[in-house]
């Protein structure tokens, strides 16, 4: 295996080969698995049988698509890319070979590496699994400015491993090597297994005589602007934090650990606040505040004292941030030279006030004004990320994931360093309007220490070869303005001596920057606007063969021993596809069961959820739901694994029948992963699951979207969201299976019960010592509910509501045995004889 990464100009090109050998004398499946960092695109993939080469090939996502839809219907081939981590995503491939056959499998992905810090970071995951023969990873690196520093280092590497890291730099060339032999890979002398497993990283930074530097290739140029030993510019900072009720216990922890750190960094000329909200808004000061040390201090003893109380009213908390600083520049309350920015944190949707997200995004975007910068932190998966990401995007801003781990508070406080020290403002990098065009983004907010700006652009006239820029931003104690030139002949005399240049790499570069902000510019952008960033976007992946959002990459396959092709996507952090509801609402709580029956409860007044599964034998048939005053019944029966012995203790059981019926109406609905049939008193109508429907008749609504789910509505009453699952059909175990998700539960009466029923009334719980459990992710905590009390572990549950194929995680408390102390009775009280 080898990782040979080329980088000129920041700009990586990253190749990983690795070479297998199947020795056995049956054919075998080998398997290729690689995570690249998030901010890559992959160019290229190839596997070579043999002799006989099978390339990828990227095409538009939806052609793809169509094109594979039998393999991707199976579900057994479609994802090649998962996001896998925070900074990566897991490329794999697998194909089986013949006996004594040799694959050699080829991914090529490209990023452009950013600047934080004062220095530029490429990082490579290392986990090959197995001890592998020959592995290398070589890296060279071509700065025409002249490299200053270079360090490598491994999270893997032991003092015996340290030795052989080889890195050297002169001049404008560095390299970095690292080649462990088959010994040397071993966790010990005759151990089989790999030490290889973590992160490899390289830092580096550049020569810096002048502000910037610009570059000039074949009709390209890329402008690189990092000025140093400018005096820092103050800041007014708000702090908008989250306190409902889902954020108690090590999330508010972790909160208060952050803030005391960060009140540790900010500057005595700065001015800065807090701003709690909950179901309520509490503000610390009326007025933003300068940082004297009598301040700090006070400040410190707020944060230590913040907690939880109940929902979300993130609207009434971001605007009493804008409008506070809107007062103190109107006022002159603080220097008329400062960067003002707001962070925002929270771990769940807002419920309280103004809750509609488009109308949150467009008073937040009408009282900025483009005058501050909007920083919004997601914490865990609760969050609605699309909507925090497009308004901080719209605001000059980004949105960022904190993860739910014993480092949030590290992650909270790395975010703040990031933004911590604003030395410019309002910098604009202008270049003559008639012989630049496809210009990339120019004008910043901000230009924060140890960072970078880059911009680059295409010449109209090819032939041209001097460019002349002219330079604005607003400093602590003046105005920066200057003027700068360069020509392609000395950029040409600064690559004489590179022999290792890579293609058209400013065309490529300016390529990928292009792609990547108009990707962000389509996530804020609507209707005609966002068709016309897709389809340049789009254009541009194409003609440059990335996979982006918009493309995928086909990857054909011998076609003996049951291989089939797969279709690579890029994964993004926001994907939540929408259903299309009957009602014009989108609740955001409901109650669910999906999965292995798991039964997902929402408690919006606590603003978290409860869980619980529910463990019985193949065939036995549970009443979800059954309302005595509207007639509205809901069974379940349940499905086992293929050929499951059924005298294991605990099988895997599914929903693969529900029964569905209102009794005043004489209608009863019966839904399998194969089919769905209505009978409606004697008349019987049925459709399958390949059907795109909507069926409007007395007393029903259904929608039927084809191999998705149905959305389904009895009379007044509640409304249904049926979703299918469906596996790969020659699974060895698994069979297709249906999840059940209730919206508008309040519709039915208050004499509702059943397993989901009983929960349509709202539920109270108290969580109390919250302690260590088995599992270091996932603490154990006591829970007073229903006068029991009870022990629950802190967990997640998929929610497959929007996304049937990877689900979004719903954090919960998870009550164990069946639900019991939770559910009333006990579980085999809901077993019923028959659906109907």
């Amino acid at each position: 295996m080898k990782i040979d990464s080329q980088v000129t100009s920041r700009f990586a090109h990253n190749v990983i080969t690795s070479q297998a050998v199947n020795r056995g004398n049956v054919h075998k499946e080998v398997i290729f698995d690689v995570e690249l960092p998030k901010t890559a695109f992959i160019t290229n993939f190839s596997m070579t049988i043999d002799g006989v080469t099978y390339p990828g090939i990227i095409k538009e996502k939806e052609v793809a698509k169509k094109q594979y839809e039998k393999a991707v219907s199976k579900g057994h081939t479609a994802g090649l890319v998962k996001a896998s981590g925070r900074k990566t995503e897991k490329f794999t491939v697998s194909v089986n070979v013949e006996a004594a056959s040799k694959v050699t499998f080829e991914l090529t992905y490209e990023e452009l590496l950013k600047r934080q810090f004062g220095r530029y970071e490429m990082f490579i995951k290392v986990k090959p699994k197995q001890l592998v023969k020959e592995f290398e990873i070589e890296v060279n690196i071509f700065e025409p400015q002249g490299i200053t520093e270079l360090e490598a280092e491994g999270t893997f590497i032991t003092n015996d491993l340290q030795n052989i890291i080889k890195k050297t730099f002169s001049e404008k060339k560095g390299h970095v090597s690292f080649k462990p032999t088959l010994d040397q890979q071993r966790t010990c002398a005759n151990c089989s297994q790999s030490v290889l497993d973590g992160d490899f990283t390289v830092r580096y930074d550049v020569k810096r005589t002048t502000p910037d530097n610009l570059q000039i290739v074949n009709g390209y140029f890329v402008h690189f602007f990092a000025p140093t030993n400018l005096p820092k510019l103050p800041k007014n900072v708000i702090f908008v934090i989250d306190i409902s009720g889902s954020m108690s216990g090590r999330e508010i922890e972790q909160t208060r650990e952050a803030l005391l750190k960060i009140l540790e960094d900010i500057k005595e000329h700065d001015f800065f606040n807090f701003i709690l909200f909950g179901s309520e808004v509490h503000t610390w000061k009326e007025a933003l505040i300068k940082a004297t040390p009598e301040n700090l201090d006070e400040a410190r003893k707020f944060v230590r004292g913040i907690d939880t109380e109940g929902l979300t009213n993130l609207h009434g908390g971001i605007m009493r941030g804008i409008d506070m600083l809107n007062a103190a520049h109107e006022g002159n309350l603080v220097p008329k030279r400062s960067a003002s920015i707001i962070i925002m944190l929270t771990d769940g949707q807002p419920n309280v006030g103004i809750s509609n997200t488009q109308d949150i995004q467009a008073h937040v975007k009408k009282a900025i004004e483009g005058k501050y910068a909007l920083y919004n932190l997601g914490f865990g998966y609760g969050v609605d990320y699309g909507f925090l990401e497009k308004m901080a995007l719209e605001n000059k801003g980004l949105a960022r994931r904190i993860y739910p781990d014993s480092d949030a508070a590290l992650q909270l406080q790395g975010f703040y360093d990031e933004v911590s020290n604003p030395m410019l403002m309002d910098v604009e990098l202008n270049y003559p309007e008639n012989e630049i065009a496809d210009l990339t983004k120019n004008s910043f907010k901000h230009f924060y220490d140890g960072s970078e700006i880059v911009v680059a652009g295409r010449f109209i006239d090819n032939n041209q070869n001097s460019l002349t820029v002219d330079v604005r931003g607003k400093g602590a104690n003046d105005v920066l303005s200057y003027t700068t030139q360069e020509d392609a002949e000395q950029t040409a005399k600064a690559f004489q001596e590179q022999e290792y240049i890579f293609g058209e790499y400013i065309e490529r570069l300016w390529a990928y920057l292009t792609i990547e902000q108009l990707l962000d510019k389509r996530i804020a952008a609507t209707g005609e606007e966002k068709e016309n960033l897709t389809a340049e976007a789009l254009d541009l992946s194409l003609k440059y063969k990335f996979v982006t959002p918009l493309t995928s990459m086909v990857v054909t396959k011998p076609e003996d021993y049951g291989n089939q092709d797969g279709i690579a996507d890029k994964p993004i952090e926001a994907e939540a596809p929408q259903l299309s509801y009957v009602h014009a609402v989108h609740p955001t709580w409901y109650t669910s069961v999906d999965g292995d029956p798991h039964f997902i409860i929402s408690v919006p007044q606590k603003d978290d959820a409860i869980c619980f599964n529910i463990n019985e034998n193949p065939g036995a048939v549970l009443n979800l739901i059954n309302d005595p005053v509207t007639g509205i019944t809901v069974n379940g029966e349940l499905i086992g694994d293929k050929g499951a012995n059924s005298d294991a203790k605990i099988q895997n059981t599914y929903f693969g029948k529900l029964g569905i019926a209102n009794k005043h109406l004489d209608l009863k609905l019966i839904v399998t992963p194969e089919k769905i049939t209505i009978q409606n008193g004697n008349e019987k109508t049925g459709f399958t699951w390949l059907d795109s429907v909507t069926l409007q008749q007395e007393g029903l609504t259904l929608i039927i979207n084809r191999k998705k789910n149905l959305v389904l509505s009895m009379g007044s009453g509640a409304s249904f969201v049926i979703v299918l699952h469906q596996v790969w059909k020659k699974h060895p175990l698994h069979q297709d299976f249906l999840g059940l998700y209730t919206l508008e539960s309040d519709k039915l009466s208050e004499q509702t019960h059943g397993l989901l029923g009983q929960f349509f009334h709202p539920v109270d719980f108290t969580i109390l010592e919250i302690h260590p459990g088995s599992d270091p992710k996932k603490p154990d905590a006591t829970m007073i509910v229903k006068n029991n009390e009870l022990t629950v572990t802190r967990g997640w549950q998929k929610d497959y509501r929007r996304d049937p194929e990877h689900g979004v995680d719903i954090p919960c408390w998870f009550v164990h045995n069946n639900g019991a102390g939770l559910i009333d009775g006990v579980h085999t009280d809901y077993i019923v004889s028959s659906l109907f």
